[in-house]
């Protein structure tokens, strides 16, 4: 965290949780409430959610504020990886916010996720934040390559939207 001389807080404009966040962006060629319904809704999400070589056991779908989406992504390594995502705030089509854990629902989650979705005149700029409770926490999951999978999965997000 970046701080002015004499300051205790962030710098002005800066987050203060920037020192254990991961941002991710991308510009999809499809309309804000079709990108949103892609994120929401099951049929559409198993069909690109998870990064290149991955697929995804669903065990769990209940995709609303309280409600939790429970799987197991096998990685093309045969390494299985127990998901969950308790849905927290669900504003169509702008924003989508989740938190995101590894064993069972009920335990502490690893991160929270939001994801706003911005008209761009047809086209939707997509800005998913990973806020993480501690800065190592961050670098770990980075040092795992979140960022180079989360950049895959939104590539595959965008061949399926070309599809729909």
């Amino acid at each position: 965290m970046s701080t002015s001389p004499g300051t205790t807080g962030p710098a002005p404009g800066a987050s203060d949780t920037a020192d254990r966040e991961i941002v991710l962006q991308r510009v999809f060629d499809a309309p804000r409430e079709l990108v949103y319904r892609a994120w929401t809704e099951p049929d559409h999400l198993r069909q690109w959610f998870g990064p290149n070589g991955f697929h995804i056991t669903t065990h769990e779908v209940d995709i609303r504020v309280g409600g939790v989406l429970r799987f197991t992504m096998h990685g093309p390594d045969g390494t299985d990886y127990p998901n969950w995502m308790r849905y927290t705030e669900m504003t169509p089509p702008a924003r989508l916010v989740y938190d995101h854990g590894g064993d069972a629902p009920g335990d502490e989650p690893n991160f929270r996720v939001t994801v706003t979705f911005d008209d761009q005149g047809g086209r939707t700029a997509a800005t998913m934040r990973m806020v993480f409770p501690n800065a190592a926490a961050r670098d770990a999951t980075t040092r795992f390559g979140a960022v180079e999978l989360g950049y895959q999965t939104m590539e595959k997000l965008a061949a399926h939207l070309a599809k729909m």
